[in-house]
């Protein structure tokens, strides 16, 4: 049996895939002679499909697929991930910001006896926006996943494939591995790695997608935000019986009631706010449902690199 799989999601990558692959192949030799590389080309709409299949003709441990539009970064992982045949599997990204030379770290760290080792850069290589979309992904990551490490989470882990079984049956379309990892073992870890600065173009993963993330998890994988909504509904529940009692006992007291519309207004404008943003985060669980009532499969494969054109 393949003793180690790398699974590496493609995306707009043509021009880092050569060097990829080269140190790839180089660092994975080094460490077993069994071991497979799994490139999921996600549509990016240039000539990275090509490369792959050129590359999977010249070496057989390469293994290409292509999905039939694009489906994100995570859909393309899980694809690879039911794809490998290794004990181990490994993914990175696409952009040599994981350098392949730090795979032996995390799998020496997996021999201790964890069974998800996650690689930390020592010092991240990204701008502001982006480090700080990544602190509010992995805050809500922190919250769906209930782990130590959550705070560690990187695109660049190892860990046991028998974990895959414990969502070999998950098809929505929201999908975050490290969640779904949650949901086969407590026994994480992570230890720091070399992060390099991109080589080639920019990140795919802007602010705005970060965050957009970041809610698919809290509200696809936690129920933190229903509860947020039922305290908040809590907390202005008393302020209002608060207000009430104020006006009761002013006008027992002074036998008038409280002067002024606009406090009033504002009392209430505040109460109805509360249960619009209630009603907010509840129909974003009715569409999570809605969703996976249509079975809308996470991903689709257009073909396979030994497949002939």
């Amino acid at each position: 049996m393949i003793q180690i799989s790398v699974v590496i999601p493609v995306y707009k990558a043509e021009e880092c895939l050569e060097e990829l692959y080269h140190r790839l192949k180089n660092s994975l030799t080094a460490i077993s002679k069994d071991f497979e590389i799994i490139l999921v080309e996600d549509c990016g709409g240039d000539h990275s499909w090509e490369i792959i299949v050129e590359l999977s003709k010249l070496d057989k441990q390469v293994r290409g697929v292509q999905l039939s539009r694009n489906f994100g970064q995570h859909n393309a992982l899980l694809c690879g991930i039911r794809m490998a045949q290794g004990e181990i599997i490994v993914t990175m990204d696409d952009d040599l910001q994981h350098p392949p030379e730090e795979i032996a770290k995390l799998l020496n760290k997996l021999k201790e006896g964890w069974d998800v080792v996650y690689g930390t850069p020592e010092k991240e290589q990204h701008g502001f926006w982006r480090d700080i979309a990544s602190q509010i992904t992995k805050l809500a990551l922190q919250s769906a996943m209930r782990a130590e490490t959550a705070r560690k989470v990187t695109a660049f882990r190892a860990f046991r494939t028998r974990l895959r079984e414990a969502f070999a049956n998950y098809q929505s379309p929201f999908i975050s591995i490290d969640v779904l990892l949650t949901w086969a073992t407590t026994r994480f870890a992570a230890i720091p790695v070399q992060h390099e600065s991109r080589q080639q173009g920019e990140s795919n993963y802007t602010f705005r997608k970060l965050v957009a993330h970041a809610l698919n998890m809290m509200t696809g994988f936690s129920t933190v935000p229903l509860q947020f909504a039922s305290l908040l509904g809590f907390v202005f529940t008393l302020f209002g019986l608060v207000v009430l009692l104020y006006v009761i006992g002013r006008y027992l007291i002074h036998g008038s009631i409280v002067p002024g519309f606009p406090f009033l207004a504002s009392v209430v404008a505040i109460l109805s706010g509360v249960q619009l943003f209630a009603l907010g985060i509840i129909g974003e669980y009715l569409a999570r449902m809605h969703y996976r009532a249509m079975e809308k499969p996470p991903y689709v494969i257009r073909r396979r690199s030994e497949e002939k054109e």
